[in-house]
């Protein structure tokens, strides 16, 4: 059959139409491919600007979240409490001792500054101990209670006053087991007067014992020294309190041990009963600021305890002088009182919520701590400066320490406190007040009589 010319031809007509087709709809293809890459090339170069501006945003955020995190902190630590008003005496202080020689002055101011210092560093370390559970944080509490008492003492023993270095640590020891366990005692029974208050008495017991292990370490050496018992006069009384102090330094580094891998941990009490509180009394107890602020306002409040401390220490003389009281009475009552602030504060506000465990934690551990490790290491860092710093607290002071610790070892051994024995523990602390107040130190010239 043949085929039909035209009709081929309209068939290679309509095939080439077809394919001029194809290559036009291919070549819009490609033109709207082109078009679309062109577009999105665009649409990200002009997306880049606003990527950036989006970045500088998010850093205005974050430095401005960081500036009203740090008011905040500032805020809450330097503003929260109306005993902060004191904090503008240490400034003041250095000023005047810049300006003039008014040593009693000096000594006032500087001792006023540091109180809210001190009870800022104590409230510190207790947000630290939000992060590091209760027996880390109960050790916390008890060693940056004690860091105004060894900062003071670093300074004094540098100066070459080691009588001030003594009677300041036998001080903060009487201070915490009479007045500031007494008052805990007093308050405690006042409000929970109908019933008396219970804590672990096995706990107490084994402070206590350490505190006699720590009375016989300066016993020794001042009995060695007024019996005239030496081997090598002058000697051997210094090496005895070198001896003795690392072994006291070992003792307490078992405790410590002992405390850290024990189940019944002296701060275990204090996990127990917080568990037993309600949620109210949780989110009362809540961290206010976080881990690291707390690290980096325990350094700041720490170094600046540290600053007014030398001002303290140079002033000490000349204040006894100007102001007519002893030295031993400023070393032993005033300094003390002074670096226990916080403790005191503390410890009542628990005995008064019937936490009596914690309050005890507080007064009796920080007694501890300074009898088994405060009074050993400073006789240790004088030995490397070349200083006599020994366990010879003098015959005075060491059968007072020893009559203080009998009497708060009789409190404890029964379990019970009620506000009888604090009041007892008070009078007992008045007593010692009034003793050194009349006491004339041989080893201090500016407590010596002026001859008629």
């Amino acid at each position: 059959m043949a085929k039909d010319p035209q009709f081929t031809g309209a068939k290679s007509h309509l095939e080439m139409g077809s394919l001029e087709g194809r290559a036009v709809l291919q070549l819009e293809d490609e033109n709207l491919v082109n078009s679309k890459n062109n577009d999105r090339r665009t649409s990200s170069m002009d997306a880049t600007p606003q990527i950036s501006v989006f970045d500088a945003d998010a850093d205005d955020v974050s430095c401005k979240c960081m500036w009203n995190n740090l008011v905040r902190q500032m805020q809450i630590v330097l503003f929260s409490k109306k005993l902060n008003m004191l904090i503008p005496c240490g400034p003041l202080a250095i000023l005047v001792d810049e300006l003039t020689d008014h040593h009693g002055w000096i000594f006032f101011l500087s001792l006023l500054g540091i109180i809210p210092l001190a009870e800022r560093l104590g409230w510190a370390t207790e947000q630290l101990a939000f992060y590091t559970g209760p027996t880390v944080g109960g050790l916390l509490n008890a060693t940056f209670g004690n860091a105004t008492e060894l900062i003071i003492s670093m300074y004094a023993l540098r100066r070459g006053m080691i009588r001030v270095v003594q009677q300041s640590l036998l001080g903060s020891i009487l201070s915490n087991t009479l007045l500031v366990l007494g008052c805990a005692f007093f308050g405690g029974g006042l409000v929970h007067s109908s019933k008396d208050q219970v804590f672990d008495k096995g706990n107490a017991v084994m402070n206590s014992g350490l505190l006699l292990m720590a009375v016989m370490g300066l016993l020794f050496p001042a009995v060695l020294h007024f019996t005239h018992t030496e081997v090598h006069f002058g000697k051997s009384e210094l090496a005895l309190s070198r001896f003795s102090s690392c072994v006291m330094l070992v003792a307490y580094g078992a405790y410590l041990f002992y405390q850290l891998t024990s189940q019944n941990s002296l701060y275990m009490p204090i996990a127990e009963e917080e568990g037993e509180n309600d949620g109210g009394a949780d989110e009362e107890e809540a961290p206010e600021i976080s881990k690291w602020g707390s690290i980096v306002w325990l350094s700041i409040l720490t170094l600046w305890i540290a600053v007014l401390s030398e001002y303290l220490v140079n002033a000490i003389e000349g204040a006894s002088v100007a102001m007519s009281i002893p030295v031993s009475f400023i070393s032993v009552i005033l300094l003390p009182i002074v670096g226990n602030a916080a403790e005191h504060a503390g410890a009542v506000m628990f005995a008064v919520k019937d936490k009596l465990d914690i309050s005890l934690g507080v007064a009796i551990g920080s007694s501890t701590q300074i009898a088994m490790f405060g009074i050993p290491f400073c006789v240790v860092v004088g030995w490397i400066m070349g200083r006599p710093m020994d366990l010879n607290f003098q015959l005075f002071e060491t059968a007072t320490l020893f009559m203080s610790v009998l009497v708060v070892a009789f409190m404890l051994q029964d379990g019970t406190s009620n506000y009888f024995k604090g009041l007892m523990l008070l009078l007992c602390y008045l007593i010692v007040a009034a003793s050194f107040f009349v006491h004339i130190d041989p080893e201090s010239i500016q407590d010596k009589p002026k001859k008629p």
